[in-house]
């Protein structure tokens, strides 16, 4: 298409609304340019550009020069059909690169509650933070990774499976998820190669979630449907349900194999048996020439015979890969990729999985739903392409550049409404972070009797969207700007011997059955006893004041600076998250509503919990 002929399209003036969406594959790159017509995306030029040699491996870019010079074909050879320039692309990262972690949380409460959407997050919350410490633990800290999204398998609520919580009562819940990372180099590279290639990323995405954005339309994506993506390298599987996608894995068996195969039977080098695998799949006869030379012409079914045994494999292992990513056998299966054109595959998946035929599709019916062409684009093959362009006509990727964090882009993977801990998490940030945690307690055996020292509280977190306070389950929209600030942990209960005691740091005491100074520090599980000898003086020990807490009896050693106890003192030791708090709370002395600096002294009986209205 010339420049001329781009213009009388309108092409050039329109460049702001152009939309550019790059698919860096194994084997070549994928470039799709269009625009948003009616709620629809109209392609107006691809280009395909294979690697002349090998830079990716599984997905991820080894070469980043190599595919940054690809990109660049591809985007020139985009920019003359379209007579403008294309500074921006939409990529997505391999989904083959992404890994998960399961874990479980369980929360017990001291009574019956109604659980409500802050009851939830609290539990999954927990979950996710279980799932960052196993992953991290697994994985070291050689490598930073991101946490891109997670999803519930399975709740319990006093021992018994759920579906949903919402609205339930109950003392014990718990949350299985399993929650997916994407490493930071592979997300790192993706950017480095686009900004060698002069290109800007304006959204990244994930390739399971673009394909499934245009490969299963939204009207049906309540069902529980699983999409599996067959390259070259690897099938990536994505499963979805309610709406949303929950979860991914892999394959590790994909085309290359059946390619593989083709090479052994028949002498073929990879390029000639890469062709042989896709003329089997619409001539009834194929014409080749081996490595010794010889010109052999193969009928299409024997070929496919040849590559049955291989066929059966890949399979077997994609239906094992769904049910374990699912759950259980979903309603339908999609099939989307090159290798979704294999002949007999489709029927194979089906039996494995013990579904009707007709409940496992080829992809590609549903792509004009929400794409148009001049051109045929119901291929599998350009499920991912497609799903990226898309995918950001119409804003379902989250623009990188509309959305600050610290005055810096975020960088945001994935669907639908994001809130502020989605945010966080995407970039590099814990659940630690955001909520802080109180120091250690120090428990203790003091004269026979069991003491607990409360570590100090965290200081919370500060969040602020647009320069106000929010919260972490706020809703972000284009142009937010986050101001984030991590929260920092208390510190763990230091106590000494002395202190308590009551005593004076030159007195000797009994630890542990050793006699010892007073002034050595205490660690939980400590037997510290006086000794029978010490001298007992108003002078070197005050006695400790008794209060009521909750109905409960706290002895409340004296402060090493000598300070009172005030009402605030008592904050760290009741069963409240005061940074998730619904209700109002109430502070009552003797019955009295007091304030925080309310002094307390020997008998006082204190009230503090949370109120129903």
């Amino acid at each position: 298409m010339s420049k001329t002929d781009s213009q009388e399209r309108g092409y050039g003036k329109e460049e702001k609304e152009l939309l550019f969406a790059l698919d860096i594959g194994t084997r070549s790159l994928v470039g799709v340019a269009g625009r948003l017509e009616e709620n629809k995306v109209r392609v107006l030029a691809m280009e395909i550009q294979p690697h002349n040699r090998r830079a990716m491996r599984d997905g991820q870019i080894e070469d980043i020069r190599e595919v940054a010079r690809q990109a660049v074909v591809v985007k020139e050879r985009l920019e003359a059909k379209l007579g403008v320039p294309l500074k921006n692309v939409y990529v997505a990262a391999a989904g083959r690169a992404l890994k998960t972690c399961q874990a479980s949380f369980e929360l017990k409460m001291e009574q019956r509650v109604r659980i409500d959407e802050e009851v939830v997050s609290r539990l999954e919350a927990g979950a996710i933070s279980l799932a960052e410490e196993t992953f991290r633990s697994q994985e070291g800290e050689q490598e930073k990774f991101f946490l891109v999204g997670y999803s519930v398998s399975q709740y319990l609520l006093e021992g018994y499976p759920m579906t949903s919580l919402l609205d339930h009562s109950g003392k014990e819940m718990c949350a299985d998820i399993i929650a997916t990372f994407l490493p930071e180099q592979v997300v790192e590279s993706l950017y480095s190669a686009m900004r060698m290639a002069g290109l800007s990323i304006a959204g990244l995405t994930l390739e399971p979630i673009a394909a499934i954005n245009i490969a299963i339309p939204e009207k049906i994506r309540l069902l529980n449907l699983v999409l599996v993506d067959i390259g070259a390298g690897t099938s990536d599987i994505a499963s979805c349900r309610n709406g949303s996608v929950t979860g991914y894995t892999m394959a590790t068996v994909a085309g290359d194999e059946i390619t593989e195969a083709l090479m052994q039977e028949y002498l073929l080098d990879f390029d000639t048996a890469e062709a042989v695998k896709t003329e089997a799949g619409i001539c009834d006869e194929v014409s080749f020439r081996d490595i010794l030379g010889n010109i052999r012409k193969v009928p299409s079914s024997d070929i496919f015979q040849a590559v049955d045994g291989v066929s059966d494999e890949l399979s077997g292992e994609i239906a094992e890969k769904i049910v374990q990513v699912n759950g259980g056998c979903p309603s339908a299966v999609f099939l989307a990729g090159g290798g979704s054109k294999l002949k007999g595959l489709r029927e194979k998946i089906a039996q494995r999985l013990g579904m009707e035929e007709n409940r496992v599709a080829v992809a590609g019916d549903f792509f004009q739903m929400n794409c148009i062409s001049e051109e045929n684009i119901n291929d599998p093959e350009y499920a991912t392409p497609l799903g990226i362009l898309v995918s950001a006509g119409l804003g379902l990727i989250h623009d990188n550049y509309r959305i600050m964090l610290n005055h810096s882009p975020a960088r945001l993977f994935g669907n639908g409404n994001l809130t502020v801990r989605d945010v966080l998490l995407m970039n590099g940030y814990t659940y630690r972070d955001m909520v802080g945690s109180s120091g250690r307690n120090l428990v203790i055996t003091v004269n026979g009797q069991r003491k607990v020292f409360s570590g100090s509280v965290a200081v919370p977190a500060v969040i602020m969207i647009n320069g106000k306070e929010t919260s972490l389950t706020s809703r972000i929209h284009p142009g937010d700007a986050i101001w984030f600030v991590p929260a920092r942990s208390g510190e763990n209960a230091s106590l000494s011997a002395a202190q308590a005691l009551g005593l004076s740091e030159n007195d000797r005491v009994l630890l542990n059955g050793k006699e010892q100074d007073a002034s050595v520090m205490l660690h939980s599980g400590d037997v510290l006893a006086e000794l029978a000898a010490a001298p007992k003086t108003e002078e070197n020990r005050k006695e400790e004041m008794q209060i009521w807490l909750n109905n409960e009896a706290v002895s409340l050693q004296p402060k090493a600076d000598g300070q009172p106890y005030y009402l605030m003192d008592m904050l760290p030791r009741v069963d409240i998250d005061f940074q998730k708090i619904k209700h109002p709370v109430q502070l009552l002395v003797n019955g009295e509503e007091s304030g925080f600096r309310r002094l307390l002294k020997a008998g006082d009986r204190v009230v503090i919990r949370e109120t129903e209205e």
